[in-house]
């Protein structure tokens, strides 16, 4: 006979005390959403290590009542895609900054913000906001995006119908070193239509942020964000993605510093000849303060002949731990699929690691899915090959990261955007030279 589960009454008396500090709205178009997710979150509780997808990962600090404090840091660069043209939206600490932000109009398409238009009774993303984030807990729990879809204070609701003129960039900025953020974004990009959405900023010491992305039939969705320098925030971010018929979504993250992040991205293809392709390129150097990067992605392929391909890639030293916790499940009559994962870490000593954990799950016999998972240390061969023709080891060393990290960073269509990447990711190497 199994002995009964034991009880973890300190995580209990945790959960609902962040349940007795969530105030849920009477009115408005997200009410309902708000209290189911808070029931959501109540029945699941706070996520704990010994908790499947946290074995890796420990959340206590994203948990904790008390914000762990994140000195504020400057690197002395200017703005990431600070020359693109685009429509520039600036939260602060959590907090839209109106004196800072551009005209959201001159995007050409449709932006509110969930602080304005959530007392509202009737609002298009009524049918998207905690929608996908609910369709998203299953199989797997994630407490914290219920609790973002309860709780969160602000963020944007973007609706496209045509191809947008300019992309959006939502700019997170951190000015409080105890800030606390939480922003929920929906996107609905309408059949056919296009846009292109950017985010740059650590935006808190600690940021919870969800966002629901909607990709209607010959839609198309393009994400570039690149995640905040400060060496001690902290971050759990969600992304929950459906994809219909003959639509493409595409999101690529780059990670530096911060003590602990939690990427997760639950995608699902949902029409047939779909394509959906997650990357990210994550750089960690633990001297400047403890590194922890985790990505965590469930992509679920429900439709005939469709595509993915999630590309990860880590670089780490300096006892810097990366995570990678990826799954591709196919449902019964999903044929023609063919889905790709990719995980790879590159030590640039023996103190760091990488935890790796890639899944397939396929119902279907009609397939082309693969998944792999290496760690290793820089290519000795190459690196005599560039220093014999009179390459510096740390120049040489950089080359070879480049090289390793590309993979990842092909997977942004924009060129002009990949190549802005590249070059933040060569200054970050030089000013931490092996």
């Amino acid at each position: 006979m199994a002995s009964p589960k034991r009880k973890d009454t300190a995580r209990e008396a945790a959960t609902e005390a962040w349940i007795a500090s969530v105030p849920v709205p009477e009115a408005g178009f997200t009410a309902a959403a708000r209290k189911d997710a808070l029931a959501r979150f109540g029945a699941m509780g706070l996520p704990g290590r010994r908790d499947e997808y946290w074995k890796f990962t420990d959340p206590s600090s994203l948990t904790a009542p008390e914000v762990p404090p994140a000195a504020l840091f400057d690197a002395g660069e200017a703005q990431l895609f600070g020359d693109v043209d685009s429509v520039k939206l600036v939260f602060t600490d959590g907090a839209f900054d109106a004196g800072a932000s551009d005209d959201p109009a001159a995007a050409g398409v449709e932006i509110t913000r969930l602080a304005e238009a959530g007392a509202a009774d009737i609002h298009w993303a009524q049918d998207l906001y905690g929608v996908l984030e609910a369709r998203g807990q299953t199989p797997v729990a994630r407490p914290l995006a219920a609790l973002n879809t309860a709780a969160a204070g602000d963020g944007v609701l973007i609706r496209v119908t045509g191809r947008a003129e300019k992309p959006v960039h939502l700019i997170y900025r951190h000015e409080s070193e105890t800030s606390d953020a939480i922003l929920h974004h929906c996107i609905k990009v309408e059949a056919g239509a296009e846009l292109t959405l950017l985010e740059t900023g650590p935006a808190a010491a600690r940021f919870n942020k969800v966002m629901e992305v909607d990709v209607a039939t010959g839609g198309r969705f393009h994400h570039v964000r690149a995640q905040g320098r400060d060496h001690e925030r902290r971050a759990a971010t969600h992304i929950f993605a459906r994809v219909a018929e003959g639509s493409l979504f595409k999101s690529f993250t780059l990670t530096v510093n911060g003590q602990l992040t939690r990427n997760e991205c639950v995608i699902e293809i949902a029409g047939d000849n779909a394509s959906a392709h997650v990357a990210g390129a994550a750089l960690g150097d633990g001297s400047y303060g403890k590194f922890h990067h985790d990505d965590t992605v469930f992509v679920t392929h429900d439709a005939v002949g469709c595509e993915s391909r999630q590309v990860f890639k880590k670089v780490l030293k300096n006892g810097a731990t990366g995570v990678f916790q990826g799954k591709i499940l196919v449902k019964p009559g999903a044929q023609k699929t063919d889905g790709y994962q990719i995980s790879q870490s590159l030590l640039l000593d023996e103190d760091s690691q990488f935890l790796a954990k890639p899944e397939l799950e396929i119902y279907a016999d009609d397939v082309k899915c693969s998944h792999g998972s290496t760690t290793g240390a820089i290519d000795e061969t190459a690196l005599f090959y560039l220093r014999s023709r009179g390459v510096e080891k740390e120049e040489a060393t950089a080359l070879l990261v480049l090289s390793f990290l590309a993979d990842a960073i092909e997977e942004i269509e924009d060129e002009r955007l990949a190549g802005e990447i590249v070059g933040r990711l060569e200054d970050w190497l030089a000013r931490r030279k092996t």
